[in-house]
């Protein structure tokens, strides 16, 4: 299960996507810090299903954690070699240019 907030700006669609499990969350490792904001985050609890149907319109995304991380790479969203770790928690965005 995922938290799951999605935005409409100036033409674009802004998926933001983290595991359940990580809302609310800090994490930092040496000049690198990652917060997963409920203000951010914090929409509605989605399923895989949902998730991926999200992320397929998504002309942006912004994604935290193993679980979700691991959807986007097997959508062909996302690319292992471009996801961040910060304290072993994975993160990746994605633009559509």
């Amino acid at each position: 299960m995922f938290y799951a907030k999605v935005y409409h700006i100036e033409g674009e669609t802004l998926v933001a996507i983290c595991d359940k499990n990580l809302l609310g969350k800090r994490f930092e490792e040496e000049k690198l810090l990652l917060e997963v904001k409920r203000e951010f985050y914090g929409g509605n609890i989605v399923d895989r299903e949902e998730a991926s149907k999200l992320l397929k319109m998504a002309t942006i995304a912004n994604l935290v954690g193993e679980n979700i991380i691991s959807l986007a790479i097997e959508l062909g969203i996302v690319k292992r070699e471009n996801v961040l770790k910060i304290q072993n928690i994975p993160h990746a965005q994605m633009a559509i240019l």
